[in-house]
């Protein structure tokens, strides 16, 4: 089965920070999962580089828009790649390729009959390149993500039809419950269909940095709408000499953030209805990233730098912290200090130090060698189904609530060894069976919460399961008791050594 999950696309005219890496991350942590499970899998992500925020930008630096692009991208990719990110291909929407299939959607929707010109007056954002209504502005004619005062602009445009599609979208919300998640965001999307549908913008007068207007080359396509068919464009050049749009569109899954709701979940799926392409399967949808009281913002100067957590504490650290601070779907608060105290408790002294020991009793009390004694009926009712219950969570698109379910059995095996005390088992001779069933209990528990927590922290798993010397690495292999005793351990060292983080914080 063909799986296909996407991130948004990046602007280019800041650096990326972690609200760009959770989503990026969590994206990777399901195409991971999936082919885990033997599924074909294309994860794309990429960089927006058209529109108003980056031509500003590069206005302010004496420079083009192409070349700000050209610049800023690469930070984008080196940030997938320091993350262990696994995309399939990365996109740049000025990709001569993108541009060719983005005037053919148009077209096609102005061939439907979707188009019109008219004239536009209201609230624009330009670092959203969003047009903004009355209602959701702040103090009076503010940007509630970016707090900057607006101006209403006036401009001749084409407009794209989105009020015919608000019967079709109400179809679309009644039929498919799940076409949105978390609900909390699905009834938001479907409130905004039901308050009334206006016509948008398709294209700017104004700026010259974009894809020309089919059949207005005197105006450009609207970002958004360019942005949005990154998507589909993509399938048809990411591989050389191969359209892949057939095998993986629709999209199974469109990771984004709760302020880009309006676009993926009302105007994307109306776009592609325009122009007779299948919507995606889902859109899910993630919180805010806060710290203090405010969304995290380059604009803002309220960031945590990935790049920087990652040099000092390695990815793995930074892709635990992202899934699991923040439940996904809901908003939450992130610092340089919450993050210091997960990597300490959680990784290094509950699966890092469980890890360590259970490996050392085994090299101490057995020679190195697994033993193959019964597994302790504890831990069997413990693991019983937990496959089943992360493969439900990530299926629903809950990265957080998978991880959750793997760390209350890293947890429970922490439990089971103060329980248990092999120490004093490995004193008594009468207990030597009982001590095999314990030590073969933990290597197997380390085992298979290792192969299920391999998609968030890939590194680590694998020290571990190479030191287990596990061959079978595929998701049908964490059941508990899959596994057999007789191997002889590896080295491994400490998977998340102890960091002094320089000055405050590492961020």
């Amino acid at each position: 089965m063909a799986y296909y999950v996407t991130t948004p696309i990046y602007y280019v005219n800041a650096e990326p920070h972690l609200g760009h890496a959770y989503t990026t991350i969590a994206a990777d942590v399901l195409a991971r999962h999936m082919r885990q499970r033997g599924e074909e899998v294309f994860f794309l992500t990429g960089t927006d580089e058209h529109g108003e925020p980056v031509t500003q930008v590069a206005e302010r630096e004496g420079i083009t828009p192409r070349e700000l692009g050209d610049r800023n991208y690469v930070r984008f990719k080196e940030l997938a790649g320091a993350l262990g990110v696994t995309n399939d291909f990365f996109i740049r929407t000025t990709d001569p390729e993108h541009h060719e299939v983005v005037r053919r959607v148009v077209q096609r929707i102005h061939d439907n009959g979707h188009v019109y010109a008219g004239t536009y007056e209201g609230w624009y954002c330009p670092r959203c390149a969003d047009f903004k209504t009355d209602s959701e502005l702040v103090d009076g004619s503010r940007c509630p993500i970016h707090l900057i005062e607006l101006e209403r602009e006036h401009e001749d445009n084409w407009f794209f039809r989105l009020s015919a599609f608000q019967e079709p979208l109400e179809r679309l919300y009644a039929e498919r419950p799940d076409f949105v998640t978390p609900q909390i965001r699905f009834n938001e999307a479907r409130s905004f269909i039901e308050q009334g549908l206006h016509d948008l913008s398709l294209s700017r007068a104004r700026l010259k940095w974009g894809v020309p207007v089919p059949w207005d080359e005197t105006q450009v396509i609207y970002v958004w709408i360019d942005a949005l068919i990154n998507y589909y464009s993509a399938l048809s050049y990411a591989r050389e000499g191969e359209d892949l749009t057939e095998r993986f569109w629709p999209a199974d899954v469109h990771l984004i953030g709760k302020d880009i709701l309006k676009f993926h979940a009302v105007i994307w799926p109306a776009m592609l209805m325009a122009a007779g392409i299948e919507v995606p399967r889902r859109v899910a949808i993630h919180g805010h990233l806060l710290m203090g009281e405010h969304k995290m913002s380059k604009s803002l100067g309220n960031v945590i730098d990935p790049f920087q957590v990652v040099d000092l504490y390695g990815a793995d650290a930074l892709r635990y912290y992202a899934m699991r601070e923040v439940r996904f779907g809901q908003d939450g608060g992130v610092s340089p200090e919450g993050f210091e105290a997960r990597y300490t408790s959680d990784l290094a002294n509950e699966y890092g130090n469980l890890a360590s020991r259970t490996l050392a009793m085994i090299v101490r009390y057995r020679e190195g060698v697994v033993p193959e004694g019964e597994l302790p009926s504890e831990l069997v009712e413990t693991f019983d189904g937990l496959a089943g219950e992360v493969r439900s969570f990530l299926d629903a698109t809950d990265p957080s609530g998978a991880l959750e379910e793997i760390w209350q059995r890293v947890r429970r095996l922490n439990g089971f060894v103060q329980e248990e005390q092999p120490w004093k088992l490995a004193k008594d001779a009468s207990q030597h069976e009982r001590l095999d069933s314990v030590l073969c209990g933990l290597a197997e528990g380390l085992r298979v919460v290792s192969l299920l927590l391999w998609p968030f922290v890939p590194t680590a798993a694998e020290r571990l399961l190479d030191a287990l010397r596990v061959q079978d690495r595929s998701f049908g292999a964490a059941r508990f008791g899959a596994g057999s005793g007789g191997a002889t351990l590896g080295e491994l060292g400490q998977l998340f050594p102890r960091v002094e983080p320089p000055t405050a914080s590492a961020a």
